[in-house]
């Protein structure tokens, strides 16, 4: 019965490394592929970087344009209306210049008899009332140059303002709408790039584990199946003694406040997070191990050994025992038959 659980474990391992070499050269040429991949997005978002800038240039550009042709327009608008109102005053002038020459002609006919004193006496007043009118023109028209001033002034700074602000409102946008698009990619690339570091590490370690079984496995078979037959009946006699003279392992050492290990998690969470765990074969799954069941070698190599457990507050252990990690779980392993003999349930993170 032992011979022949030996040969199916040795083909079954046989089976899991040649799985394991074929996939190796697929991995290399995903990640060739991410490589060339990471090139092409990181050009891209070059020419995405130029392309918006050119583009923000261009409606700049356009802007301004517009600016400028109301404001020509605006300007003409104002000749225009200048210009008319320049027209109606000059008639009007002509009109009261007619009118007074006429009213003139009129008053030295009519009045050809009255004497020069009367007529200075006329006179008088009529002056007093030109030079007061030039005067009120001339405030009218001072006046209405501050008003026009102070109108093109006020419009000024409120179309530079408007046309700042909206500058200012559409680079503004097109920064955070840049920004948060980096920092998401940024943050994605960063998520993948850990990940695939730790996937690499923990296939390193998996590939160096295998290589050292392998060369276990080719260089002490030989040799070991030549004196198996006679060593086999020694064996059995040497680990009855020995699982007779080993102390079998006490439970009740969770009854010690020493080895409370959820308060000290609760005290030091960051300890009990050891990352992601890798099971020795691609489609294993996790199953809830119980006292009693056993276990294949590889899920209790040393790349799975937990070397510092009062760390963790657990038991030191003695003899054939050994506290492994399993997924979460903390799993006390007799290495020397795969035996689970204690377990901790979600002990990790």
């Amino acid at each position: 019965m032992y011979l022949t659980k030996l040969l199916k474990g040795s083909a079954l391992s046989a089976l899991a490394t040649a799985m394991a070499v074929t996939a190796l050269p697929a991995e290399a040429e995903a990640q060739n592929r991410g490589f060339e991949n990471r090139g092409q997005q990181i050009q891209a978002r070059q020419s995405q970087r130029s392309e918006r800038r050119a583009n923000r240039g261009q409606a700049r550009d356009e802007r301004r344009a517009n600016r400028q042709q109301a404001r020509s327009e605006r300007r003409a608008n104002r000749q225009e209306t200048r210009g008319e109102r320049r027209g109606n005053r000059q008639e009007a002038r002509t009109e009261r210049r007619g009118d007074r020459r006429e009213a003139r002609r009129e008053g030295r006919a009519g009045n050809r008899g009255f004497s020069q004193t009367q007529r200075q006496a006329r006179e008088a007043p009529a002056r007093v009332r030109n030079e007061r009118r030039g005067e009120r023109r001339g405030e009218r028209r001072a006046e209405r140059r501050d008003e026009r001033r102070a109108e093109r002034r006020q419009d000024r700074r409120v179309e530079r303002r408007a046309e700042r602000r909206a500058d200012r409102r559409v680079d503004r946008r097109a920064d955070r709408r840049a920004e948060r698009r980096g920092a998401y990619r940024d943050g994605r690339r960063d998520g993948r790039r850990a990940e695939r570091r730790e996937y690499r590490d923990n296939r390193r370690g998996y590939r160096d584990g295998r290589r050292g079984y392998r060369d276990g496995r080719r260089n002490g078979y030989r040799d070991g199946r030549r004196g198996y037959r006679n060593e086999r009946r020694g064996y059995r006699n040497g680990y009855r003694a020995g699982v007779r003279d080993h102390r079998r392992w006490n439970r009740q050492w969770r009854k010690h406040n020493r080895y409370n290990w959820y308060n000290h998690r609760r005290a030091n969470r960051s300890i009990f997070r050891l990352g992601r765990y890798y099971s020795p074969y691609r489609s294993y799954r996790y199953n809830r191990l119980s006292i009693g069941f056993h276990l294949d070698s590889l899920f209790f190599s040393s790349r799975y050994y937990i070397n510092d457990p009062w760390r963790y507050r657990l038991p030191e252990v003695y003899g054939p025992y050994r506290w492994v990690r399993y997924y979460d779980d903390a799993v006390l392993v007799d290495t020397y038959t795969g035996e689970v003999v204690d377990v901790i349930y979600d002990i990790f993170w």
